[in-house]
């Protein structure tokens, strides 16, 4: 597998990913809103790595974006899982906005 796969993840890397859908239209203001002061919080935890916002394309979903992250190890997964600032997020943001969500995390196969 090349760099570019998840051959990347060596080790204990964890690479954190979210399809989901907000309570807005795609081009909302409060979409564009909802993507930025969520990518200024997350990447202001110490322990994201590699923060991507994505935009689905697939017809095979109800999905429209999605967040992408890694992680140096569980360790560091779960610091961020429980940061206050993560917390403040799911409960003041996450939970009033998105409509519906999918998580999926993946560690590298070598």
């Amino acid at each position: 597998m090349s760099e570019n796969g998840l051959d990347r993840l060596r080790g204990e890397r964890i690479l954190h990913t979210v399809a989901f859908r907000l309570r807005y239209a795609k081009d909302a203001a409060e979409t564009r809103i909802f993507l930025y002061d969520a990518e200024l919080i997350l990447t202001g935890i110490p322990q994201v790595e590699n923060f991507q916002v994505l935009r689905e394309v697939s017809e095979k979903n109800d999905f429209e974006f999605g967040f992408s992250m890694e992680f140096e190890n569980r360790a560091a997964y779960d610091a961020y899982n429980t940061h206050p600032a993560h917390q403040a997020f799911v409960t003041q943001r996450w939970l009033k906005e998105v409509a519906d969500f999918m998580e999926v995390d993946y560690m590298g196969t070598s």
